[in-house]
């Protein structure tokens, strides 16, 4: 007998007298050994710490750092002024409430324009960016022509006693204006792939619409009008440029949180602008976080 032809002999030999061969050990297989177009782990990762260190985490780092300079009293005492707590209330709060209230209306206009095709549909979707592609101060300008006393919409409000301009009406306007397309943006693509023999199922099976669309189609829009809102609330925090026109600057009644900072700093007051910075920063972190975490549980019950 040949020795390849004792070769299987031995191996079953062998086998039953020592047993089965171990298994090798898997190979270790790490997200950055991984083939990938863009370049190695540490280049790509050292590029990205390089850009979030420069832009985002030393900036802020020097926000925290510079209202020390006027001490913890300093500190607490230029936060809990009047005339700053009145500020930071009317931010947060108008930029909150024109976030929610933009959501039906993005909705609505979301749904218009991926379900129905009507003559001058593409120009409207057009029209929904202009908010992103106008400059704030024109903007600004713009809304305050229509909605001054003496303007189209503001003449027509003051027949019936409401004042449009120059008030916290004026503001809100205008954080509804520069809030909306985050909404419509977020929510089109959604729409647009949203499955439909899905909807037809539901009015096969006798769910009326309000049914259909509160327990069909709304829970796949959750995420979706979240994000918007989200968008809407962090862009309307920081507004400057289309708020001061229209928002009338007084103290205590219509003045902006930014616009204050803007005061300070031309005031020299620089650690008295960072401490209201940060007092900003802190707030809307705390708030971006208990949105990212409803935005959480709501993608956890969609996919469920």
């Amino acid at each position: 007998m040949t020795d390849a032809a004792a070769t299987p002999d031995r191996f079953y030999a062998s086998r039953e007298l020592y047993g089965p061969a171990p298994p090798l050990p898997p190979t270790p297989r790490t997200r950055w050994r991984e083939p990938s177009v863009l370049p190695g782990f540490g280049l790509s990762l050292g590029f990205t710490l390089t850009c979030l260190f420069t832009v985002v985490l030393i900036p802020l780092a020097a926000l925290a750092l510079r209202p020390w300079e006027l001490g913890p009293a300093g500190v607490w005492r230029t936060l809990t002024a009047p005339r700053v707590l009145a500020s930071l209330r009317l931010s947060f709060g108008l930029s909150a409430l024109a976030a929610l209230i933009n959501a039906p209306i993005g909705v609505l206009v979301a749904w218009t324009l991926t379900r129905f095709e009507f003559p001058g549909r593409r120009l409207l979707d057009a029209m929904v960016d202009l908010p992103f592609a106008l400059p704030t101060a024109v903007a600004g300008i713009s809304l305050t022509a229509l909605y001054a006393p003496t303007g189209l919409l503001g003449a027509l409000a003051a027949k019936i006693g409401v004042k449009t301009a120059y008030n916290p009406i004026g503001i809100f306007i205008a954080l509804l204006f520069v809030g909306l397309p985050f909404v419509i943006r977020q929510v089109e693509p959604v729409l647009l792939d949203f499955d439909r023999e899905v909807d037809d199922a539901a009015r096969t099976l006798g769910a009326t619409d309000l049914q259909r669309f509160w327990r069909v189609i709304l829970p796949a829009l959750g995420p979706a009008i979240l994000s918007g809102v989200t968008l809407a609330f962090a862009r309307a925090v920081g507004e400057y440029g289309s708020v001061i026109f229209i928002a009338g600057n007084i103290p205590m009644k219509s003045e902006i949180a930014p616009l204050l900072i803007v005061t300070r700093l031309e005031e020299y007051d620089y650690a008295g602008a960072a401490a209201i910075g940060l007092a900003m920063v802190v707030t809307a972190f705390g708030a971006l976080a208990i949105v990212n975490a409803a935005h959480m549980r709501l993608s956890k019950v969609g996919r469920a």
